[in-house]
């Protein structure tokens, strides 16, 4: 049983639905801290002036105390409305827009109160988009709340893996020797970012999933 997991991540890079395509099981982290200026609840789309971010605001009020599942979202920004129309000037004349923006409409005209909820639909929209079949579970069921290198651990034994596939930055905190005294293999990943078509001149890696969503149909190149 390979098992991979990962904080939320709003409209996620391509090595973290590399991570996800790779796994028979992918645990989304809703029970961890909120990381201000992660990739949780931002990521970068390519317009013809460059990258641009687009974050879901959030408030920050006691953050440090809340776990991914507490954090509300700001919704006085009409952020959704603000995303939809940036995609939509981005991607107009990318090949897939009149397929997929449709789509993305009926996505974004939802309401949350949650950041997780939020971060939650998206992923499971763009796995259905790029027919990714790996099994999602949220942490927060598994009723397993350790830290660090113990959560993940602790996650491989809830769900009987015996393979996990880390992210580079693991290396900064797992104790890999306790995976293996249990019989758990530990990989970390070295994604190799694909090439793809692409609007606006120079190719640039690391945009946000709907940037390969729009520009080609070849999705088993993530």
């Amino acid at each position: 049983m390979i098992m991979s997991a990962h904080q939320p991540a709003y409209l996620p890079w391509l090595g973290y639905l590399d991570k996800i395509k790779r796994s028979d099981v992918f645990i989304f982290l809703d029970s961890v801290q909120f990381e201000k200026n992660s990739f949780t609840n931002r990521n970068k789309i390519k317009t013809q002036n460059g990258p641009l971010w687009l974050s879901i605001p959030v408030i920050k009020t006691d953050h440090f105390d809340k776990i991914m599942r507490e954090m509300p979202i700001d919704n006085s920004t009409h952020w959704q409305r603000k995303h939809l129309n940036s995609i939509q000037m981005a991607y107009s004349k990318a090949p897939n827009f009149k397929n997929l923006f449709p789509r993305l409409q009926e996505l974004y005209a939802k309401k949350y109160e949650y950041l997780v909820d939020a971060t939650w639909d998206h992923l499971m929209f763009w796995v259905d988009i790029l027919q990714i079949k790996t099994k999602i579970i949220k942490s927060s069921s598994l009723g397993v709340f350790s830290k660090k290198s113990d959560l993940v651990f602790d996650l491989c034994k809830a769900v009987n893996a015996d393979y996990y596939i880390s992210g580079a930055l693991g290396k900064d905190y797992l104790e890999v020797k306790k995976f293996e005294n249990a019989n758990i293999k530990v990989e970390f990943q070295n994604y190799k970012h694909p090439i793809y078509p692409q609007l606006y001149g120079e190719f640039l890696p690391n945009m946000g999933v709907v940037d390969l969503a729009m520009n080609t149909i070849d999705y088993s190149i993530i």
